[in-house]
């Protein structure tokens, strides 16, 4: 989709798309199941408390699925009486809250990095295999899931797609400085540590610039660009105002237009009709609003 369109297939009424999204997450959602048994089961057989550590963040991960889901039938509800635009701010809430807890685990494995001392660990042949292969899941759900948030223009898959991201990174961060650990180098195990959580950090930021703008009501497109399409249309005599933010089920443009005072109702409604139809071919938006002045 082209910037100047502006309007996200995620904030479109599409019941197909949001059952394929949500299909997306329980997949991932069953593939974070298998990886925190896995992280469980070697944490507790080798006494890593990173390994564990890292058990505790796919539960965390588990609980984001269970949150996306929540908000994607929240956001998939028609428009109410107390929800006139929809509910689709429900999944831009779910990624804020998705780079929300990227933040707060970032924060939490840096003091835990600082935090641990030296601590004997056990290394098996069979452990290492084992966070191998949670590795090598990861990886495939993190590749398969971006591929899904670009076909299916969804932000809630994009966010947990690179929170899968960050479970790769964070693995072998837990992997590396576990096998370190178990030959006496527990800085480096710390210092591979606080590396992930700075890269989580930024992970977290790039989520915070896409939710916030639209939960904040920025404009969604230049509003001179807006203004020049309006004075493009015959009979705008001057554009007096130009509105414009992403909610409901799309992007919203609001305009106030003045007219020659001496046209008949059914003339400037003529010419609001023509405003309201160029606009939504160019921005493709269905949601525009036109209210037509007489010029003083």
């Amino acid at each position: 989709m082209s910037e100047e369109a502006g309007v996200p297939l995620s904030y479109r009424a599409d019941p197909e798309r949001d059952r394929r999204v949500r299909r997306v997450l329980g997949i991932e959602g069953f593939a974070n199941l298998c990886v925190l048994a896995a992280k469980t089961v070697v944490g507790t057989a080798t006494g890593s408390s990173a390994v564990l550590a890292d058990a505790v963040h796919s539960f965390a991960d588990l609980a984001n699925n269970g949150l996306a889901l929540l908000a994607l039938h929240l956001a998939g509800a028609p428009p109410d009486r107390e929800h006139p635009y929809g509910h689709r701010k429900y999944e831009t809430l779910a990624v804020f809250a998705l780079a929300t807890l990227l933040a707060v685990l970032a924060v939490e494995i840096a003091l835990h990095a600082l935090e641990r001392g030296d601590r004997s660990v056990i290394r098996h042949g069979w452990s290492l295999g084992l966070m191998l292969g949670v590795l090598a899941v990861n990886i495939v759900v993190s590749v398969w899931e971006s591929g899904c948030a670009r076909r299916l223009d969804s932000d809630i898959l994009r966010a947990d797609a690179r929170h899968t991201f960050s479970d790769v990174l964070m693995t072998v961060a837990v992997i590396i400085g576990w096998q370190l650990a178990a030959r006496g180098y527990y800085w480096l195990d710390a210092a591979f540590t606080l590396g992930v959580a700075a890269v989580i950090l930024v992970l977290a930021f790039g989520l915070f610039r896409r939710a916030i703008p639209v939960l904040v009501d920025r404009i969604a497109t230049d509003p001179e660009h807006v203004t020049a399409v309006v004075q493009s249309v015959p009979g705008v005599r001057d554009t007096r105002r130009v509105r414009s933010h992403v909610s409901g089920q799309g992007m919203r443009i609001d305009v106030v237009v003045a007219v020659d005072p001496q046209l008949s109702t059914a003339a400037s409604h003529g010419i609001a009709d023509d405003i309201e139809r160029t606009l939504r071919e160019r921005f493709s938006t269905p949601d525009v609003t036109v209210h037509v002045e007489p010029e003083s």
